[in-house]
């Protein structure tokens, strides 16, 4: 990755902005995901600076690193281990996806290791084998 790109993605993890949803803090049952304001009387519509504000073309990021990871990698989605195949180790990183077990995780963190390719959540798949309890012998004494 060239020193331009790095310097880019520095800027644009610096310049985030988090948008907040209207009403958010007045009612609990409301997530904390950014919905456009479309009431007609809406002050953050208006674009009132006090009440928050609206997502423009100014916050967007440069086209040059647009869709990168923050590490600098092209995230790629993986299921299974046949879509490890054809991936360029200096550009792309892989994500394992959420509904893949531990047994196929395993087999496809150990496939990318050994293609040096960067796993972007990691996780310890390495199969727990659950240990015997000590039974404690009984001694009868029979005296």
């Amino acid at each position: 990755m060239t020193d331009e790109k790095k310097r880019l993605i520095r800027i644009r993890n610096g310049k985030r902005v988090s948008f907040t949803r209207q009403c958010l803090s007045q009612k609990k049952k409301l997530d904390d995901v950014w919905r456009r304001p479309r009431g007609l009387q809406s002050k953050l519509r208006k674009q009132i600076r006090a009440k928050g504000r609206l997502p423009g073309p100014g916050f967007g990021s440069p086209v040059a690193i647009r869709g990168l990871h923050p590490s600098g990698y092209e995230e790629v989605l993986v299921f299974a281990p046949a879509d490890l195949e054809g991936l360029n180790p200096e550009t792309q990183a892989i994500r394992v996806g959420a509904t893949v077990g531990n047994k196929k995780r395993e087999v496809i963190q150990n496939k990318a290791l050994t293609l040096g390719l960067k796993v972007i959540n990691p996780k310890d798949a390495s199969r727990h084998v659950a240990e015997e309890p000590e039974t404690v012998e009984e001694v009868d004494s029979d005296e």
